[in-house]
């Protein structure tokens, strides 16, 4: 864990050498995602069944393709009511948020006289990646395929791997309560090819979401054009702008929620308060003593994590905009005022009472965020991500007299006369 002080004639060197530090896996998997694509596109359903047998060690003929959509019912009423209740939560606040991005159709006709608009449809058919295995992400499958669903998409797939045949019921539950249409036990970069380009057995799917290790991430650049995609995402970071009022152990614990999602992870706390630096630096190692998770916590932290000093909290935000971080809390009284001076983030967080947390779960924005400093010019999943926007004009006589002449100049100058004489024939 690094200290920095804007104060001191070294920072800003120091500091581009934390916006611009390289978190992402060491390994080239370029290459070998490139050739595990091409043998699905070119062998379908056998590339996956090998690939299945080779990374998640079963037979997918003999535990199955496909999770029964009565067997993801079952998961959910089987599930402790406690959590079941929690996850209805959750997915009732994260559809009520999305329902509110819904575009509308427009249509107007300006005083040429030409008639255009818009028109915002669903595409046919998504696809979600799902981490699986032992570890269980509902939240991740909620996040990904209630917007869809909000979108209007018909045909809804889940894909998750399966390791040993393993599947979480969790992962289940949830894809009942989102309405999945289909759930195979696919994973990895192979998953992604097979929605990509379909297989006989996965129907092609028009646009892929979802979070996944390295291979998944560079599966995902790879096909795009064949389909959408999300976004590409790198490993998690969270930027802390607090000030010394705050109790040190909140600040540390929400610095290491992220921290223990993967080594890879920044955690970055903006304080004016060397006292509370101090303090909450101490809460970390604490609670890192009893973290479940701490030995991965404990290693993006002493890699990663960053303690920046600033002489007061309003010098933070340019420095926050820099980053343009996955997650940024804003923990001080009134978050108005700084809130209003960013400009790139994927999600705030505002007040000392809302923790990064509450937004992976239940309070209903979507958790899948842009990361590596892309907040600059990309925004978390969200309906219209499921979504396509087309564009219609409509011209009577009137209008194409008005517009027609402009349009023949113009298409001659560019050397176009097969674009000029379609209008002028009109004329």
């Amino acid at each position: 864990m690094i200290r920095l002080s804007t104060a001191d004639t070294s920072f800003p060197a120091a500091f581009a050498a934390l916006v611009d530090a390289r978190r992402e896996a060491d390994s080239d998997v370029t290459r070998d995602v490139a050739a595990i694509l091409r043998r699905v596109r070119d062998e379908g359903d056998a590339a996956l069944r090998a690939y299945t047998q080779d990374f998640d060690r079963h037979d997918l003929d003999s535990s199955g393709w496909s999770v029964p959509l009565a067997e993801c019912a079952a998961a959910f009423e089987a599930l402790d009511p406690t959590l079941r209740t929690a996850l209805e939560l959750a997915a009732t606040r994260i559809r009520a948020y999305h329902e509110k991005q819904r575009p509308e159709d427009s249509a107007f006709t300006d005083d040429a006289g030409v008639r255009l608009g818009a028109r915002w449809r669903p595409v046919d058919a998504a696809g979600i990646y799902v981490p699986g295995g032992r570890a269980a992400y509902p939240s991740t499958l909620l996040m990904n395929a209630i917007p869809a669903k909000v979108a209007g998409v018909e045909r809804l797939v889940v894909a998750t791997p399966t390791p040993d045949g393993f599947i979480n019921p969790l992962v289940l539950a949830a894809a009942h309560l989102a309405g999945a249409d289909e759930v195979w036990r696919i994973g990895g970069a192979q998953a992604i090819a097979a929605l990509a380009w379909g297989t006989d057995r996965i129907a092609r799917v028009d646009v892929v979401t979802g979070p996944g290790n390295a291979w998944v991430a560079e599966a995902k650049r790879q096909v795009y054009g064949v389909v959408g995609i999300d976004m590409v995402a790198g490993p998690s970071e969270i930027v802390v702008v607090a000030d010394g009022a705050n109790d040190p152990a909140w600040i540390a614990a929400d610095l290491l929620s992220q921290a223990e999602h993967d080594v890879t992870t920044q955690s970055i706390l903006f304080t004016e308060s060397p006292a509370f630096a101090d303090a909450v630096v101490a809460a970390v190692e604490r609670q890192l003593v009893e973290l479940p998770t701490g030995k991965t916590a404990r290693i993006a932290w002493e890699a990663n994590g960053a303690i920046v000093l600033v002489r007061d909290l309003e010098e933070a935000i340019p420095l926050v905009d820099a980053l343009a971080p996955e997650h940024v809390e804003i923990a001080v009284d009134d978050p108005q005022p700084l809130f209003d001076k960013l400009r790139h983030a994927g999600s705030a967080f505002l007040g000392r009472h809302t923790p990064e947390a509450i937004g992976d779960y239940v309070a209903g924005p979507n958790h899948v965020l842009p990361t590596g400093r892309r907040a600059r010019f990309a925004s978390g999943l969200g309906v219209t991500d499921f979504m396509k926007r087309t564009s219609f004009l409509q011209l009577d006589p009137a209008a194409l007299a008005l517009l027609g002449p402009a349009t023949v100049a113009l298409a001659t100058a560019e050397g176009l006369p097969a674009h000029a004489q379609s209008v002028a024939l009109r004329l």
